[in-house]
């Protein structure tokens, strides 16, 4: 079994990275294979509403100058995905949006096709806002037609330099929580 995660901060290895790295280390306990990939850096545009996903029915963007098509392989190929963000004025990085966008055209284009894969959010913030980054991601879950487990608290890690969520304690184990639920719930679906 494979889980993806894409980290939308514009830092590699910040604190959000850290926070995907908790959840790893459990899956990877459980002998779950991971793979992080980070946007940081990357220049990657919104959906530009062309339709030509549905028109080709390759599972790709049509728009091909930037790391969508490379992001939805990896989807493809994963029996779960993980998105986190941090929280830019209350809501996920444009980064992430961009990729939220475009891969959820291209998975409504071609007949749903991350549809009964796993996902979580994971959404860090320096005080607020987090809530709102949370549901903008299990949104994309959610119309994705995907299954997200839960976890003990929400999906949420607090801090702004970087190392500074190695403090929240509450926030890292929500994420180790989130792994062995999430651990489980591939079990079940691959039983």
């Amino acid at each position: 079994m494979l889980v993806v995660a894409f980290n939308g901060s514009a830092r590699k290895g910040g604190n959000t990275a850290r926070m995907v790295r908790e959840v790893f280390s459990v899956l990877e306990r459980e002998g779950i294979e991971t793979r992080l990939s980070e946007l940081a850096g990357e220049r990657i545009r919104g959906c530009t509403a062309c339709y030509r996903c549905g028109k080709n029915k390759d599972r790709r963007c049509a728009v091909d100058d930037d790391v969508i098509n490379s992001c939805l392989e990896q989807m493809l190929a994963a029996d779960a995905i993980l998105l986190a963000s941090p929280t830019y004025f209350a809501d996920v990085t444009a980064e992430l949006k961009a990729l939220i966008d475009r891969a959820g055209m291209v998975s409504r284009m071609n007949d749903d096709m991350l549809r009964r894969k796993a996902g979580a959010a994971i959404s860090v913030a320096r005080r607020g806002g987090a809530i709102h980054t949370f549901d903008s991601i299990n949104h994309f879950f959610f119309i994705s037609q995907m299954i997200v487990p839960g976890s003990s608290y929400w999906n949420l890690g607090f801090g702004r330099d970087r190392g500074e969520v190695e403090k929240d304690e509450e926030g890292l184990a929500t994420m180790r929580t989130l792994g062995e639920n999430l651990a489980w719930l591939l079990r079940k679906l691959h039983a």
